[in-house]
């Protein structure tokens, strides 16, 4: 069990510098909790909060984290602009600081920490594996807890829909927990990305796939949060639906332009 930990620590070594991102917005009953973990689970790893302003003192909590901890960042925004756009903030200050891996994790504990690991062994080793790993519900391993039955309809419903509409063969693109190599954030074009909630998964996982990176699930166990409220909204699956099929659309034409050309 040593040698497999060592072992485990030096691949993480060769990854090089890994950025933990956690938007926030009302977490601050959630935000201690799993910094720890994740830092029991990965030490090395940064963390960066990305907060929208939050009225119950989680940013005040983030900045006293931050003073403690010198493997913690935070990044203040003053009004709530959406999952989309924290990520997005956070990964362009990860790059502007150049991290290598940039990790995508949620506040509220659904994302098991100790899986991280697991996630960064699978990251490229000397340039044989993958560019995005995501940590995935619905491959074989992976689990949901305490999901109620709609949520799960819903989801399943809407990654097999992303799958069907796009053509992919990833099992579980809305998931919110995944890791990047800098380079695929550097080439997908983060400035034209609009997309939120389950639509702003579905898009980066799209782009990436696009452009011609690997794209690896690994198995996690999904754990409904305990503490606090969902953002889901009614607004995040319409938007997911509306952008998913225009882009299935263009996808068909291309499709069709290249067959009719290849034909001449």
């Amino acid at each position: 069990m040593a040698d497999q930990r060592d072992a485990q620590a030096g691949h993480l070594e060769d990854l090089g510098r890994v950025l933990v991102v956690i938007p926030t917005y009302n977490e601050r009953d959630n935000l201690g909790p799993i910094v720890g973990r994740l830092h029991a689970a990965v030490p090395a790893a940064h963390v960066l909060v990305v907060d929208d302003g939050s009225p119950d003192g989680t940013g005040e909590l983030a900045d006293e984290m931050a003073a403690a901890d010198e493997r913690v960042h935070v990044l203040h925004r003053t009004a709530k602009e959406g999952l989309g756009a924290a990520y997005i903030a956070g990964f362009r200050w990860a790059m502007e600081r150049d991290y290598d891996v940039v990790v995508e994790m949620d506040a509220d504990g659904s994302h098991p920490p100790e899986e991280l690991p697991r996630m960064l062994d699978a990251l490229g080793r000397d340039g044989g594996g993958a560019d995005l790993v995501i940590g995935s519900r619905y491959v074989p391993g992976g689990r949901v807890v305490n999901w109620p039955w709609h949520r799960q309809f819903l989801s399943r419903g809407a990654n097999l829909y992303a799958g069907l509409a796009l053509g992919a063969k990833v099992r579980d693109m809305t998931a919110g927990y995944r890791a990047y190599r800098r380079e695929v954030l550097e080439k997908i074009q983060l400035g034209t990305v609009a997309s939120q909630g389950y639509c702003f998964q579905i898009d980066l996982a799209w782009r990436t796939i696009e452009a011609g990176f690997a794209v690896v699930e690994v198995p996690i166990t999904f754990t409904d949060r305990e503490v606090g409220q969902s953002k889901m909204s009614a607004n995040i699956v319409r938007e997911a639906l509306l952008r998913v099929t225009k882009w299935g659309l263009r996808r068909r034409g291309q499709q069709l332009t290249s067959l009719v050309t290849g034909k001449r």
